[in-house]
């Protein structure tokens, strides 16, 4: 299974690269990188101010070694499956992420991540295997026709593997992704998954390959559609405040962030990558009443059932 995730992923990225490319005009940056003491590497795929990403990066990495105690506290309090009485674990994890932050307001931020984790025991034998990840849409506008699209798209992947994945994963989305500290979600969801080992490795694997075959149908119609729209300068500050809301959820509440500051030799730029180039925090700020401002604070605050 490690060298099938390897493969998947790799050429996902090259994949959604490539895609990505034609949506902007513009080309990515290839930066592969070493862990120190044999502990693996990735490459890191990133785009700064394009035509139409102001940052857009996609990144694979493999990685292996010792779990560090920190790292073990944050896992064993995360991961159902991971053996409590084990002190010293081994452990492997291949995955691809994502973030694209258009220029354009009304050009939604897109986050994806799917991963294979897997830990041993200190004489080798297996401790614990498990798949997660997910797909989530943040605007900064709403068009309901997107949303819509989007979350159609991901219930037509899980569906095909299990009519109870879309609904689970669809709650699981807008309950990780809630920034509890402003009491609203940073997006308008999509599905989030951790700790996936209900059924064979691969049938699980099977899903894993249909959530990413996805997400290109899933976004790159709305990016086309809307990549090109007219905006104000306070529609861009919007857009902004937004960002920063982004900002607070990655460095306060995020698993995967958290987990890879705590793991000795992790590449901070590419774990930092899903960062904007540009964020405002702004003192007491309020949408005024009837706004579309107001409108999509709402329902970050009510999430909605899109299908």
């Amino acid at each position: 299974m490690r060298l099938r995730m390897e493969a998947l992923i790799t050429a996902k990225q090259r994949e959604i690269v490539d895609a990505l490319e034609k949506v902007d005009g513009g080309k990515f940056q290839y930066d592969s990188w070493v862990r120190p003491n044999n502990g693996g590497g990735g490459t890191s795929c990133v785009l700064q101010n394009g035509k139409v990403f102001e940052k857009a990066g996609v990144n694979v990495s493999v990685v292996y070694g010792k779990l560090p105690p920190a790292a073990m506290l944050k896992m064993r309090a995360d991961h159902k499956s991971l053996d409590p009485t084990v002190e010293n674990l081994s452990f492997f994890a291949a995955g691809l992420s994502m973030v694209l932050h258009p220029r354009n307001p009304m050009a939604p931020t897109v986050h994806l991540n799917y991963r294979y984790f897997e830990t041993t025991k200190e004489d080798g034998t297996p401790n614990s295997w498990w798949f997660g990840g997910g797909t989530d849409l943040t605007p900064s506008y709403l068009f309901d026709e997107d949303a819509i699209h989007f979350h159609r798209t991901l219930k037509e992947a899980c569906d095909k593997h299990d009519r109870q994945y879309y609904p689970k994963f669809k709650k699981w989305c807008d309950d990780y992704f809630f920034v509890k500290h402003r009491g609203e979600s940073r997006g308008i969801g999509g599905i989030f998954f951790d700790d996936l080992d209900d059924k064979e490795p691969q049938q699980l694997f099977s899903f894993i390959t249909d959530c990413l075959d996805s997400f290109l149908p899933a976004y790159v119609p709305i990016i086309e559609k809307r990549k090109n729209l007219p905006f104000t300068e306070l529609e861009k500050e919007w857009q902004q405040l937004r960002r920063g809301r982004y900002v607070e959820f990655n460095l306060i509440h995020d698993r995967g962030t958290a987990f890879g500051l705590n793991t000795p030799g992790s590449r901070i730029e590419s774990i930092l990558m899903s960062l904007p180039l540009t964020a405002q925090w702004q003192y007491m700020h309020k949408p005024l009443p009837g706004s579309k401002e107001e409108r999509i604070l709402n329902i970050l605050k009510n999430p909605v059932e899109w299908v």
